[in-house]
């Protein structure tokens, strides 16, 4: 294995992970925002308001995404195991 493989296969990886934990992430951020906006707006300063409803909108937008995320996830599986003999280990 060259080095300019193993650096591809991770920077392969990382760019998959960011982009499946994108919109988790982003629902999260979002709802984040528009509570923090809500809480100055009222002054209402309870830590523990925004925690439940980010937690259920990512629950929701996690079973959301869930198939599309499996979907990205298996291709690039199999895409590994498609170029498994490049890589020196087949």
């Amino acid at each position: 294995m060259s080095v300019e493989l193993v650096a591809g296969l991770g920077r392969d990886a990382v760019s998959l992970v960011l982009l499946l934990a994108a919109p988790l992430l982003g629902v999260g951020l979002a709802l984040g925002l528009i509570i923090g906006v809500l809480q100055a707006i009222t002054s209402i300063q309870e830590q523990t308001l925004s925690f439940i409803p980010k937690v259920v909108a990512v629950m929701v937008a996690f079973l959301v995404a869930l198939p599309w995320m499996l979907r990205v996830l298996t291709s690039y599986t199999a895409k590994l195991f498609v170029h498994l003999s490049h890589f020196g280990l087949g």
